[in-house]
Parts: C-alpha cells; structure tokens; sequence
C-alpha cells in the first residue's frame, strides 16, 4: 500500500495526488480517496458540501476517478502490463457512516463507499470493495477475468516498485503528521453513543481516563450545538488547551471559546492579569470582579448552552457560581455538558470536586468513556503499569506498531542533558521531525529543558506556548501546562518524587500525552518505586 501517491501527469491538473494506492496480488488495484469530513452532503444539483469546505462540484468520486485513470495511464506509458487488472476507486468516508446517508446516485456504486463503520475492520473493507468491483468489471466488460484477476505477483510487484519512487518524493513528514491527525480524529462506536447521550438528556457529566477522546467530543458537541443555531460557551482550564480549541472552532458562529480565567478576564473589563497575580487573585478576586462584570453586562451574555472541559480541575464553589450565570437555566437547569476525569488528572489537588459539582448540577446524566483513542497500545500499557491503574487501559482504536516506550534510569543529582539529547536524536532517527516531539518536566525553571547548558540543546529548545510548532526548534514545557493537549513523541523528564505534590497525578498526565513515541526520563529510586520494587 503506498500512501500520498504524487500524480505529476495527472489527468485534469498539473499535481495531483491519489490518498491511498493498494496493489493485491491476484485481486487488483484500488485508488481510495480519504474525506476525513464529519458531515458529508450531496446536493440535488450535484454539489457536494463536505464539514466546512467551500461547496464544490467536484466530488470526492470524480477525483478518485481522476487519479486512478492518471495512475493507469502512467503505468501503461511504461509499459507495465495491465490486461485483467483490475483498477479500482472508491472514497472512505472516515468520519461518517456514508454508506446510510448518501443517495443512490448513478456517479458511483454502493461497492465505492467506505465509511466510519469500516474503520474496525480495514482490511476487510478493502478486500470487499476489490472484490465487488472486479465482479463489476467482469460483468460488463467480455472475457475480462476469464483467465483470473492480476496482477500475478511479478506484475504486482513491478507495479509498486515503478509508483514507489513517486511516493517516496512527496512523503514527508508533513504527510506522516496529517496521516496521524487523521487518524486520531475519527470517531468511534463508544463516542457516537456518547454524542447520542448529549443529544437525548439536557444536561450530562462524560468522565474518562486520559485519551479518552473528551476534548475531541466537547468540540464536537460545540459544533452541533451551533449547528443548530443556538450560541454558547466552550470553556476549559489549560491555556494551552484553549488556545488550540480556539484556533479549531474559530469559524464556529455563535460560540465563545478559551480558558475559564480568559473569560474571567474578559468580563471583568481586564485585558491581563496584574504583574502580582496570586492564587487568591485567580480563585477569589476575579471570580468577583467577573461577577459583577456580567450582572451589569447585555442578557446576550446568557447562552442557549455551557461546555466545559477538565472540569475536574473547575469544579470549586467560587468557579461554579460564575458558570451558573453563563447558561439559561443555570447549571441546575441548563444545556450544560461537562468533561472531565476526577481520578487521575485532578493535579490542582481540588478535594471533593465531583460531590461539589453534582451539589450544583444535580441533574447531570453520566456516560463513563473506557476505550483510549490517543494512544498507541503500548504506551497505554506502561501507563497501566507505571500508574498502577485499575482496571486501567484495556481497549484501543489505534493497532499496536510494535515499538515499546522507552525507559532511561538516571541517579540523583545526575545530568540529564546527555540521556535528552540522545533520546530527541533517537527520535530523529526514527524519523520525527522536531516540531513533533515535546519535552515534559513537572518542573518550571529548573527542569533539565528550562536549564540546560548543553550547547545543541539551549540552541533548539524553545518554551511551548501553543502556538504552531516553529522548524528547527525542540518545544518545551510544565506537565501542568501540557494538560489536555499531545504530541506525536513526548520526552518526559527530571521523574524524581523527592518533592512536589500530586506526584503519581503528574506522571499519568505526562505519559498520556504522547500519541506514538514516548521517553521516560526516571530517577532510579522512583524507577523502583513505580514499578513495585522491581527495578
């Protein structure tokens, strides 16, 4: 399977490019056009509506079309033998179950669609969608297949090696990242009975362990609930978090979205926080200000609903009086959704924070979320371990690539420059780009990223601020303010707990956050301590 295949000699463009190219030996050749869109449409008229994009009248059929006939005529200019070969297209619809949804139309056959339901069982899908369309082509075409589909294996194989050099050109790391996001932002069975239980009680508290899915559902039910024209609020804790939950729904009509402190801020009629701000400030004084900020404030302040991430770390008597004020209803009695993960990732040491919330919102229906949609399993299994959870992480969306997370041992006082500069090299090596790895400390200024004097490192290190990753630099940042937000390969640093609260809470946030790759940077007594003596 060669993915992101170049088309130079494309049939309609100048480029183009063909998502997926999958050669089976014996069986045929399939094009498959990916549309990772979370609302597909088709118009009377033939126009297509996919999410957010412009309408077009190109579909997504005609340009899988396209490229398969650009893929076959490039083949054949090399002479590349093609009788009883069958060549295919079809479209997956990732993110919806197209194959109920869409009309009978005469621009494609039932057998080119893939959708969300396929997602479990891929090679299944394909399998079916070749083996329905050679049946097509045997139907209609005479003595096609009479002798049995190609390509033999000589051909099949003569087929990759002639397209591979054009996948080789246009895969880069860019592609690998959008691969990823890709992935990572398809829905499974457990989240749409999730979003089936926000649309059928008023008012639900969704919990989860990390990777869960929560965010990606609360953005999710913000874009519905907009959808449907009502405005709203989604807010959560991390300014990192908001930051990256701003930029994805910055089109959304009708709905504000940050950090609950932002809109604090906001409605307190301040543009920052005082030079001096203190934990009273953020939890006594601006909760009062932003009070009475909205009681002199327009009625339009007042929206049709209120979603609230890590809510865990909100959830304090102070905070839900000023949410109350923000949704019709109240919280008691409003469209109110709320996502958070009271267990293990309350490292703001929020005592009773679940009871407070359920005093408040006492008609708050629940949906426990159970299946890691983040991780890759075995990462997921070392936070089984290290976390000491239970029953812990057991089923996973994303297949196992074989590759176990990384462990380094240092001693007390120990430099962990040298172990961090070879663990970002090691992750080069296995083809990261820098802009995809983050380093993670429960420490501030004093972590081994904030205070190195290795000459390489102080050169490529650069704070994390939730901006886009800059090239050529190596982000950094507090576990506290990675909350809620990941990174393809993650290096957790300075794990020594000879100090600091919410210790075991840290490492379990630390470690979720990488999706593919994760190095653990453990002081050797804490190392032993983790894994029950053992080491």
């Amino acid at each position: 399977m060669l993915h992101s295949l170049g088309i130079a000699q494309h049939e309609r463009q100048v480029e183009g490019e063909a998502d997926f190219v999958i050669v089976a030996p014996n069986a045929g050749l399939l094009v498959i056009e990916v549309k990772s869109h979370l609302s597909v449409a088709r118009s009377s008229d033939g126009t297509w509506r996919l999410g957010q994009d412009p309408p077009t009248a190109r579909g997504p059929f005609q340009q899988a079309k396209e490229a398969m006939h650009s893929i076959r005529g490039y083949l054949l200019s090399k002479r590349v033998e093609l009788r009883d070969v069958p060549i295919l297209h079809a479209v997956w619809f990732t993110g919806v179950r197209a194959r109920a949804t869409l009309p009978d139309s005469p621009e494609w056959h039932s057998w080119q669609v893939l959708d969300s339901s396929d997602l479990p069982s891929p090679a299944q899908a394909v399998e079916r969608v070749i083996r329905e369309g050679a049946q097509h082509l045997a139907s209609t075409i005479k003595h096609f297949g009479f002798g049995g589909f190609g390509p033999g294996q000589a051909t099949a194989e003569r087929i990759v090696a002639t397209l591979r050099p054009r996948f080789e050109v246009v895969m880069t790391a860019g592609d690998r990242r959008q691969a990823r996001e890709g992935q990572l932002a398809q829905f499974i069975e457990e989240q749409y009975r999730a979003l089936d239980s926000a649309a059928d009680n008023r008012a639900v508290l969704f919990t989860g362990p990390a990777g869960t899915g929560k965010t990606f559902l609360a953005a999710e039910s913000a874009q519905r609930e907009v959808a449907q024209g009502r405005t709203g609020r989604l807010l959560c804790f991390n300014r990192m978090l908001g930051h990256g939950l701003r930029e994805k729904l910055s089109d959304a009509a009708g709905l504000r979205v940050g950090t609950l402190h932002q809109e604090m801020l906001r409605l307190a009629g301040m543009s920052g926080p005082p030079t001096d701000a203190d934990s009273d400030f953020w939890e006594r004084v601006l909760p009062e200000l932003a009070l009475e900020g909205l009681a002199e404030s327009s009625a339009d302040e007042v929206g049709d609903f209120l979603i609230v991430d890590e809510i865990q770390d909100i959830s304090t008597d102070t905070y839900l009086d000023f949410l109350d004020l923000l949704v019709k209803g109240g919280l008691r009695d409003g469209r109110v959704l709320m996502f958070g993960d009271f267990e293990r990732q309350a490292i703001y040491g929020r005592e009773g924070a679940r009871e407070v919330l359920r005093s408040r919102a006492p008609h708050l229906a629940s949906f426990r979320l159970s299946e890691n949609c983040r991780n890759l399993p075995r990462i997921g299994y070392q936070v089984n371990l290290f976390g000491h959870l239970a029953p812990g992480f057991k089923d996973f969306r994303r297949s196992d690539d074989g590759i176990d997370p990384t462990i380094i041992k240092y001693a007390r006082g120990d430099v962990q420059a040298a172990l961090l500069r070879k663990a970002v090299s090691d992750l080069r090596d296995d083809g990261f780009d820098l802009t995809e790895i983050v380093v993670l400390s429960p420490l501030g200024s004093d972590s081994v990223a904030a205070s190195t004097s290795e000459p390489w490192l102080r050169q490529v290190l650069i704070p994390a601020d939730g901006s886009k990753p800059t090239k050529g630099r190596l982000r950094y940042c507090t576990i506290h303010s990675f909350k809620g937000v990941d990174a393809p390969a993650v290096i957790v640093t300075d794990l020594d707990d000879s100090g600091g609260p919410n210790f075991d809470a840290l490492i379990y946030v630390g470690l979720t956050r990488g999706t593919d790759r994760l190095i653990a940077l453990v002081e050797t007594k804490t190392l032993r301590r983790m894994m029950g003596g053992d080491v």
